[in-house]
C-alpha cells in the first residue's frame, strides 16, 4: 500500500494503481522507455493492473517481465469494463491513469485520477475527470515513486 496524506486535500490509501495501456504504458504496442523500471519500483508497493483491448495483439509479450495483473477488455463499451473493474477493487484505494475517452469514468472515480498527455493526446471528458495532469507516464508513476511532488500539486 502507498499511503499519501494531502494537507487540506485527503489521506490516501491505495492498494491498486489501473493502468490504460495503448497511449498511456505503450505507443502504437510497444511499452514506452522507462515505464518497465518504475512498474517494478512500484510493484513491492502497489497491486498493478493493465487493462486494455489489446489493439495491437502484442500486450502479454511487452509486460512479460512486470508483476502486474493484465485484463483484456472488450472492443465495446470499454469506458464502463474499465468502471466495473475499478469497482470491484474499490475505487477509494485505487489510482488509475490513462488518457483515452474510454478511461474518463475510471480516472474520475478513483481516489486519486491522473491524466497524461503523449503523442496521441488526451481526450478532454478524461482531464475534465481527472485530479492531475501530466505530460508523461513516467511524471505520472514519479508521482507515486516520490509523493512530495504529488502533496506539492494538491495541498490546500
Amino acid at each position: 500500500m502507498i499511503e499519501i496524506i494531502v494537507p487540506g486535500h485527503r489521506h490516501f490509501r491505495l492498494e491498486h494503481l489501473v493502468l490504460d495501456y495503448n497511449g498511456t504504458l505503450a505507443r502504437d504496442g510497444t511499452l514506452l522507455e522507462g515505464v518497465t523500471n518504475r512498474l517494478t519500483a512500484l510493484a513491492p508497493h502497489i497491486r498493478v493492473h493493465v487493462l486494455t483491448a489489446d489493439t495491437h495483439g502484442d500486450v502479454s509479450r511487452q509486460l512479460t517481465d512486470l508483476s502486474c495483473v493484465l485484463t483484456i477488455i472488450g472492443k465495446r463499451h470499454q469506458d464502463h469494463e474499465k468502471l466495473a473493474y475499478v469497482k470491484h477493487l474499490g475505487t477509494e484505494n485505487a489510482v488509475c491513469i490513462g488518457n483515452g475517452r474510454n478511461d474518463r469514468f475510471m480516472v474520475g472515480e478513483a481516489a486519486l485520477g491522473i491524466a497524461v498527455l503523449q503523442d496521441e493526446g488526451t481526450a478532454v471528458e478524461t482531464l475534465c475527470a481527472a485530479d492531475i495532469l501530466t505530460h508523461s507516464i513516467i511524471d505520472a508513476l514519479d508521482l507515486l515513486l516520490y509523493p512530495l511532488r504529488l502533496i506539492a500539486t494538491l495541498r490546500n
